[in-house]
């Protein structure tokens, strides 16, 4: 289960902005995102690229670390 740092989440809104922004692509399922941490997971069905992961969570406003 791939793991990744973010930076910039601070409430249960960025919790859901976050998970919202992995859903979707292709191969991600089962997708946690801890607050407390600042990681989010997810399990892969098939090789994802990080970059898009990334992209992802860039666009919604916040920063993998």
């Amino acid at each position: 289960m791939p793991t990744i740092k973010i930076q910039g989440m601070s409430c249960q809104h960025c919790v859901m902005a976050v998970t919202k922004a992995l859903t979707g692509i292709e191969g991600v399922t089962d997708i946690r995102v801890d607050l407390k941490t600042g990681e989010a997971s997810y399990t892969e069905t098939k090789p994802v690229d990080r970059a898009v992961i990334r992209e992802r969570i860039q666009k919604a406003g916040y920063e993998v670390v």
